[in-house]
């Protein structure tokens, strides 16, 4: 399918042909028949990617400082790497359009194939042939409402949320400052409210539109005049600021021509230096409006389908998008005299010229519109369309041995930044057969850039596939337990991103799997570190302890935010979970055997946290001790990882993955990585990869991936229990570490 992307390293704006994204849960696949382009969301994107990297640089210092701070902590290469890899990843545009549901995910209500729907949100009702789109993010279209007028809903949303923060009535005096497309949509939005209307702008054809609305609109140098005159000396009871400029000129004007006790909302994108004399004098309300209403930036809510209660939340971004098609079903909106051009999308890069100045002429709405497709609304799932040489998988088996067959499910941050370019693409002992991701641009990119043959559609024409011995996990973790049992029955080995499981009863399936079939395929978990060339010295120096040891592993993890996806219990795990298994397998690693027991405590969340502030503290068999603090409320720019050990008249420190300290008999050895730091991500699949071509053990004993799996369990029993529990044994090893 043709979708338009940005790359935001080149500038480039494209019309690439990439793989039809899957449905996932809660979701739906739509057959786009038009889109409306943003003159100011994107055309801000595009803007910035065409831009130098010193431009780039000037634009965002906030995230300048974050990649110095990264260079400190990791190195320079690494961190180089690591932003070219972001800047390189194609983005999307695009987030208001229209069309019919060709197939419906999992548990997703309200919806049917078939339905003729407006869709809204970034990531989502992108300009491509087809898209994914949530249920909380799809209003039903009646058959009187056309495809290209559902597309501007969107953006009608956005107007209305701003009116409804306004909180005007009947008869009561509005103004519209900025006469674009959102401000002439909240002209229409206010005349069907039975407001009185008045319009400002700097363009005169703006004003004669807006009057041809049924607004009083003037320019800007008659507004505080003409808005005098027409609330009667009054003043306006709402300003809605809808314009898109770095000025703090409408917030100033607005203020001035707002009535005592009025309300201002900033809708548009403008400079915000608040005059604080008049909006004190006047006692003003200020607000600035987010996008278009409650659940917007909620993944709990826009991913998760989680409606918010209709008796408390009346408007949400979902109802307001319903809400703004019901007025264009009804009549009292017309929005066909805003759309002033229309591209087919194999054009669509001229819309882009149009909206960033490179083609002069007036617009307003900018339209994409898509050929009618062949493909019938059914529930199957269709096949994928591939671009260049990167081709359809298809089951054809392969002659070829001793070489890693390799097949991969997900592509997403961490496959792209980490995974693919850093360990699996630099290995030449992997044949790279094929990747699949929900998001078919996802999997076509990571294909094209890292070398993978083919691109899949969904999980089974990877998990099926002949052509393919081994798969790598790199899902969310909720997808992990499932997709390894799916993987280890069709015979194929498995390297799977940590976590291995987030419950007891997927460990449970899993371990209950390896306990019964000593000949399975290899069964491998991303337990990157102790793989480290600094690890496997630190391991090397304390290898021939008489006695035990005792270990500090502390954690500066960095505070994340309780609305991201790895807090969800469902979804993430939580962080301990998600991330602290790292840090129990290292102590496993250096001890040489699973823990036996564990105590932990968490400081109090107060509001901010959610159990990532934690000191864990193991007991192995043969009396050594480790304790992990983890710790979300420190500063990023501080190193994050620091490990102490001592044993025996030694002392070992591991700084970071970037230094390592070795001290005996007064001898202290420093030991440095100067320019990347390395956590071991080569190594493990180097370690993985021999295993299978030559048919060695396990690189990380079993016994050892379902004990910590077991323990990063446990550790959140023993939080919540505040008692020390003992950890579940698990069954036999059936390999050596190596």
């Amino acid at each position: 399918m043709k979708q338009l992307l940005q790359n935001l390293r080149n500038g480039k704006t494209i019309i690439a042909e990439v793989p039809m994204p899957t449905p996932r849960r809660g979701m739906a696949l739509i057959s786009t028949a038009a889109s409306l382009v943003s003159a100011g969301t994107e055309r801000m994107v595009v803007e910035f990617a065409e831009k130098s990297l010193v431009g780039k640089a000037r634009s965002r210092p906030d995230l300048v400082r974050q990649l110095v701070d990264k260079a400190r902590r990791e190195g320079l290469l690494t961190t180089i790497e690591a932003a070219f890899n972001r800047l390189d990843q194609p983005m999307p545009l695009g987030y208001s359009s229209a069309g019919t549901i060709v197939e419906v995910g999992e548990e997703l209500q309200g919806f049917k194939v078939g339905d003729r729907v407006a869709c809204a949100g970034g990531g989502y009702a992108v300009h491509a042939e087809y898209a994914v789109v949530p249920g909380n993010l799809l209003a039903l279209l009646p058959d009187s409402v056309r495809f290209e007028s559902a597309a501007f809903a969107t953006l009608g949303a956005v107007s209305l949320h701003g009116f409804r923060l306004a909180e005007l009535k009947l008869g009561e005096h509005v103004a519209i400052v900025g006469l674009g497309l959102l401000g002439l949509l909240a002209v229409g939005i206010a005349r069907a409210a039975g407001c009185n209307v008045f319009g400002v702008d700097l363009d005169p054809r703006r004003v004669e539109l807006a009057k041809s609305m049924g607004a009083s609109a003037v320019l800007r140098n008659n507004a505080e005049e003409a808005a005098l005159a027409f609330t009667r000396g009054c003043g306006m009871d709402a300003v809605l600021i809808c314009a898109d400029s770095t000025s703090s000129d409408p917030v100033e004007l607005a203020g001035s021509i707002a009535r005592d006790r009025g309300h201002v909302v900033a809708v548009g994108a403008v400079g915000l230096n608040i005059p604080r004399k008049i909006y004190y004098e006047k006692e003003l309300s200020f607000i600035n409006s987010r996008s278009y209403g409650p659940g917007r930036y909620d993944p709990a809510y826009e991913e998760g389908g989680q409606d918010y209660p209709y008796g408390y939340v009346r408007w949400t971004e979902g109802r307001n998008l319903q809400s703004f098609v019901d007025l264009l079903a009804s009549g009292r909106i017309d929005v066909s005299p805003l759309a002033t051009h229309r591209y087919p999308i194999d054009q669509a890069t001229a819309a882009y010229e149009l909206i960033t100045g490179k083609k002069k002429e007036p617009f307003l709405g900018v339209l994409l519109t898509y050929p009618e497709h062949s493909l019938k609304a059914s529930n199957e799932t269709h096949p994928i369309h591939a671009e260049k040489d990167v081709h359809p998988l298809t089951a054809q088996g392969s002659q070829k041995t001793g070489i890693v067959r390799l097949g991969v499910l997900g592509a997403g941050n961490f496959a792209t930044a980490v995974m693919l370019p850093v360990a699996i693409s630099k290995i030449p002992s992997i044949e790279r057969v094929a990747i699949a991701s929900a998001a078919g641009l996802h999997a076509q990119h990571a294909a094209q850039k890292f070398g993978f043959a083919h691109t899949a559609a969904d999980e089974t024409q990877i998990l099926e596939n002949p052509d393919i011995n081994t798969v790598a996990i790199l899902t969310r973790h909720d997808l992990h337990a499932e997709q390894v049992l799916r993987a280890l029955q069709a015979g194929k080995h498995v390297f799977c991103e940590k976590p291995l499981a987030i419950t007891e009863e997927q460990l449970e399936m899993i371990r209950q799997y390896v306990g019964t079939h000593p000949d399975m395929p290899l069964l491998m978990v991303g337990f990157n570190r102790r793989f480290a060339p600094l690890a496997r010295r630190m391991l090397q120096f304390l290898n021939d302890r008489q006695e035990p040891l005792a270990a500090h592993y502390r954690v500066n993890a960095g505070y994340i935010p309780q609305k991201h996806w790895v807090h969800d219990l469902k979804q993430g795990g939580g962080r301990i979970i998600g991330e602290g298994c790292h840090f129990i397998d290292f102590l496993t690693f250096l001890v040489g055997h699973s823990p036996i027991s564990v105590t932990a405590r968490a400081l109090p969340d107060i509001g901010r946290y959610r159990e990532d502030n934690i000191v864990m503290t193991f007991t192995f068999p043969d009396g050594s001790l480790g304790t992990v603090t983890y710790l979300a409320n420190g500063d990023k720019a501080f190193p994050k990882e620091r490990v102490e050990v001592f044993c025996g008249g030694r002392v070992a420190v591991l700084d970071d993955f970037r230094s390592l300290t070795l001290v005996e008999n007064g001898r202290t050895r420093v030991f440095r990585a100067h320019l990347r730091q390395d956590k071991g991500h080569r190594a493990e699949w180097v370690a993985f990869a021999e295993a299978i071509r030559l048919g060695g053990p396990p690189p990380i004993p079993y016994e050892q991936l379902l004990g910590v799996t077991q323990a990063t369990l446990t550790v959140m029993e023993a939080l919540r229990s505040q008692t020390q529990l003992p950890i579940e044994a698990t069954p036999p090893a059936y390999g050596q570490p190596i």
